[in-house]
């Protein structure tokens, strides 16, 4: 289609369908992907993100990428008919297939890793940073109306407008404020036809059976203020624990962290315990954070020290002097040989430039710690001794080469570094306060700029 004529999509389109786009921040970004399953979702987003280019920034290259999780036998006719679409409109066409064996259980949620996983690996291949999704508002309310029967505090603010995936690709979601059926009235205004999945109404699957009473019940689903409420709850919630990790958590030697007395005063005490429940999770690796009651009941321990628990991997030593979190030695990594990407025990990330041929990962455990310990004023040194032994470390055989987190590995071409478990893979915008925090009391790699014009936005 010739460019002119695709501007007449933005011309005769309604405004609010096309506003969302201007929001993203196009700077220095030369390729930017769009996921197309062919449903009517995605297909509204691919032609409104090529106008869009079309508009603001003609030289910047559109890749459209469809995933075949290869679950259906109509999977490879869908991706043919979208690589017909693309064809037509003069879009770059993907069609990535997720070959790897399926889970028994948890197919689910193993697919959508994967279509994460392939996505960002497409957008790298084509220079870009960003990955936008066509979720709409529909999926908003079903997914609120899903944690809602799980009672997932947190998760009623359901899905931010942008998520960091893997630390460096943004999944961009700017139709979340739209309706479906606006979609699709759209598409038929231009004489777009799409592709009906229909695992959309297969019942075996929970998003189908809440889709389906939603529309019937239509006063069950969460209205967008609602939504919007959780979504400034949950920011503002991130940013008074980022405060207090900022004023009352430091990181005192390897593996160690400290707080001081004070934390456990520390206002608002929903906040401290959110705060909590981070450390604890960064510190133990966990993806998930700990049971929010559970850890409650931990913080109000804390007003009464000394004493010592662990939870989620992690060992909490409260003392008079302070409050120590580390983690555990028991359930560290068994020896494994290293990779570039590779995540050590929740906690780190490999970065393998050079051959691992040889050599091993492991804990560095207690009888190294105690050679190399270095003497910290103020902090017991049992404590110090213990958090270095669960620190990652390069072996070859039996011999003990160092820390893998120390800068000198670098010269073996391996190096550990620090992730912020919980958001390790999904960086949700939400939380970018209390996980800009984290990383910067680990040690972790900077999280980059939300890809908005204004950073508001996320």
């Amino acid at each position: 289609m010739r460019p002119e004529s695709r501007n007449n999509i933005l011309q005769t389109t309604d405004p609010e369908l096309f506003s969302p786009f201007l929001k993203i921040d196009l700077t220095g970004r030369r390729a930017i992907v769009a996921a197309i399953s062919g449903g009517s979702d995605s297909t509204a987003l691919l032609l409104l993100a090529q106008a869009w280019l079309d508009a603001t920034a003609p030289a910047a290259k559109l890749v459209a990428v469809t995933i075949d999780h290869q679950l259906r036998p109509e999977s490879v006719t869908e991706a043919r008919q979208v690589g017909r679409l693309c064809a037509e409109r003069g879009i770059a066409h993907r069609v990535v297939q997720w070959d790897s064996k399926k889970p028994e259980s948890g197919l689910s949620a193993a697919a959508r890793l994967a279509r994460y996983q392939l996505l960002a690996e497409a957008a790298r291949a084509a220079g870009a940073d960003i990955v936008l999704t066509g979720h709409t508002l529909d999926d908003q309310t079903e997914t609120v109306s899903m944690r809602g029967v799980r009672g997932e505090g947190r998760g009623l603010a359901a899905m931010a407008p942008a998520t960091l995936f893997d630390g460096s690709i943004w999944i961009v979601r700017p139709l979340l404020g739209l309706r479906r059926e606006t979609l699709r009235d759209f598409l038929r205004r231009n004489g777009t036809a799409w592709t009906e999945d229909p695992t959309n109404t297969d019942f075996h699957y929970e998003r189908a059976r809440v889709r389906a009473c939603l529309a019937v019940d239509d006063a069950a689903s969460p209205s967008q203020s609602a939504i919007a409420n959780a979504q400034r709850r949950r920011v503002k919630l991130g940013e008074e624990a980022s405060a207090i990790l900022g004023s009352e958590a430091a990181r005192v030697s390897p593996g160690l962290i400290r707080l001081t007395p004070e934390f456990a005063k520390a206002n608002p005490a929903e906040a401290a315990i959110y705060a909590l429940r981070t450390l604890l999770a960064v510190t133990g690796g966990r993806e998930h954070l700990p049971d929010e009651e559970r850890s409650a009941g931990l913080f109000r321990r804390l007003k009464s020290a000394p004493f010592r628990a662990t939870l989620s991997r992690s060992v909490v030593d409260a003392r008079t002097s302070g409050i120590f979190i580390r983690r555990e030695l028991r359930g560290l990594p068994q020896p494994e040989t290293p990779y570039d990407g590779m995540v050590w025990d929740g906690r780190f990330r490999m970065k393998c430039a050079g051959n691992a041929a040889g050599l091993k990962l492991a804990p560095l455990t207690v009888e190294n710690a105690r050679k190399m310990m270095v003497a910290q004023p103020g902090v017991p040194q049992s404590l110090v001794r213990a958090a270095l032994a669960a620190e990652p470390a390069l072996w070859s055989g039996e011999t003990f080469l160092g820390p893998a987190a120390d800068p000198g590995a670098g010269d073996l071409g391996l190096r550990a570094v620090p992730i912020a478990a919980p958001w390790a893979r999904f960086l949700p915008s939400f939380d970018l306060a209390v996980a800009r925090a984290l990383s910067e009391l680990l040690g972790c790699e900077s999280v980059p700029d939300l890809p908005f014009r204004s950073h508001n936005e996320g």
